[in-house]
Order: C-alpha cells, then structure tokens, then sequence
C-alpha cells in the first residue's frame, strides 16, 4: 500500500480549509453559504441533519459538480461557497479536496464533521424514511 487513509486524511488537511464547528453554526443564515451533506441517506434518516443542508452522497460528488456530466446538479454552479461536512469530517475532508481540485471554490469542511455539529448544540432537523 503506497498511501493509507490516515496519509490521504493529511495531504487533505494541507490544502484545505476547515471551519471550526462553532463559526459554521454562524454561517447558518448566510444565504452565500451551502452546506452540503455527504452522508448516505441511512445516516440522514437515522440522525438527522443540518437544517437546509444539501444531501449530496460522497459517491455522487465528481458527477454532481461536473457541469459536462450527465448528473450535473445546478446548485453546484451557484457560485456561493460550499461548506461540506459527513459524520465525523474524514469524507468531508476528501470530498473539500476534490471538489476544489475539480475548480469549485470557495469551499471547506467542518471540523469535526456532523458529529462534532450535534456535541456543539447545532441545530438538527429530523429526515424521513422514502
């Protein structure tokens, strides 16, 4: 194995920006901010998530952002910034390095990710089951 997750994790970390979980309870209201949840649906319905969050799943992510792939999603061309986030920041933290590697910016993660959310009093809206 040439790199592990934990070198992938690091090589992230280097060139993205992670915003502290209480300055992104404050950027909540900002309509220039979207929050963008990367978890797959089973977590969302079994924890909830950031009220107005995005569900983008990790998986989808490339083709969601690509304005020439066939699954393009118009929110990622908006040009306001994206502030991804997953359970407990590690996808986030890839997706935030692809997503600017692909040319999307401004973008960053949440430290801590969705887990670190709901320690810090975040607010949670519930999911239903489809």
């Amino acid at each position: 194995m040439n790199k592990n997750y934990k070198d992938l994790l690091a090589a992230a970390h280097a060139v993205i920006e992670t915003v502290p979980t209480d300055k992104a309870m404050g950027m909540l209201k900002d309509d220039n901010i979207v929050f963008v949840d990367l978890r797959d649906r089973r977590e969302l319905e079994r924890e909830g998530r950031i009220p107005g969050a995005f569900h983008c799943p990790r998986g989808m992510l490339e083709f969601w952002i690509d304005p020439e792939s066939p699954y393009h999603k118009d929110i990622f061309a908006q040009g306001k910034t994206y502030l991804f986030y997953c359970a407990s920041a590690w996808r986030s933290a890839l997706a935030t390095q692809t997503a600017q590697d692909m040319g999307l910016t401004p973008v960053a993660h949440i430290a801590g990710g969705f887990s670190a959310w709901k320690l810090n009093g975040g607010p949670v809206e519930d999911v239903s089951a489809k």
